[in-house]
């Protein structure tokens, strides 16, 4: 099922499935408990982020190509840092440029593979790890290079948790519509211009890898996302760097999910 979270005419937030055309079907119950079908078409104000996450968990560095780009070792284990969950973007939302990452220019895009983790999940196999998945969806981990780079003492988490910079969607697709998350082409798309274009099969760590990795002594609540890293293409590498900048529009593109568009602004 495609499951899209949204607003109807009368500001109330929904949750529906066969979004097309400005409308949505109706479901009813509670997105880790269930959801049923109540049969009944209404009109989608405002599409929102699939879920507001209790946790956003991001692995870095792990595509073989992004790594060979960077010019950093590839990593024995997987690298986990963190977004605060006030960073969540709606689709169609501004990406909000902080006036603190405009000089120097040093927001960059990063397409990304987003599980979202439907049950309680701690100490798990890898080969029960997909068990515990609800379903996917797309993200795009902003990031400001500066922040990442020099004023986050070693850490990434500040220079990737300004506001909006998680935008997520626009469908959470579950595991029946994709049963290998490993076999996914996904693109990152600036102002019409192909950016990034890789596959989750380039992946260092596998989603089934990362959760049993991130589950060890650590329980993983419903809600709990896990951004899986970005292919290779982001723009800090590029000769010249390619940064975003007000009225950059950005599309994050995932095989069987659909796309995530965001404007760029800078903070008023």
């Amino acid at each position: 099922m495609l499951i899209v979270r949204f607003l109807d005419e009368k500001g109330r937030e929904c949750y529906g499935h066969n979004f097309r055309d400005g409308h949505a079907m109706l479901l009813e119950g509670h997105l880790f408990q269930g959801l049923q079908e109540t049969g009944i078409r209404v009109s989608v104000k405002k599409l929102l982020a699939p879920l507001q996450p209790v946790a956003i968990l991001c692995i870095g560095l792990n595509y073989r190509k992004h790594a060979v780009e960077t010019g950093i070792k590839i990593p024995e284990y997987p690298v986990l840092f963190m977004k605060n969950p006030s960073a969540v973007a709606d689709p169609g939302d501004p990406i909000v440029l902080p006036k603190v990452c405009v000089n120097p220019p040093q927001v960059d895009y990063e397409a990304e593979l987003v599980a979202v983790i439907g049950k309680p999940a701690r100490n798990v196999s890898a080969a029960k790890a997909l068990e515990y998945v609800l379903g996917y969806t797309a993200g795009n981990d902003v990031s400001a290079r500066w922040w990442q780079q020099h004023a986050g003492a070693s850490q990434w988490i500040r220079g990737k948790s300004f506001d909006t910079f998680c935008p997520l969607g626009p469908e959470l697709v579950t595991t029946d519509e994709i049963p290998d998350p490993q076999n996914l082409q996904l693109r990152c798309i600036l102002n019409n211009e192909v950016m990034q274009d890789g596959n989750t099969s380039d992946m260092i760590f596998s989603v089934a890898q990362l959760i049993a990795f991130l589950s060890e002594g650590t329980t993983l609540l419903p809600g709990t996302i896990i951004l899986t890293g970005t292919p290779s293409g982001v723009g800090f590498v590029r000769q010249p760097p390619v940064f975003l900048k007000a009225g950059d529009v950005v599309s994050i593109e995932v095989e069987g999910i659909g796309t995530l568009t965001n404007p760029l602004v800078e903070e008023e």
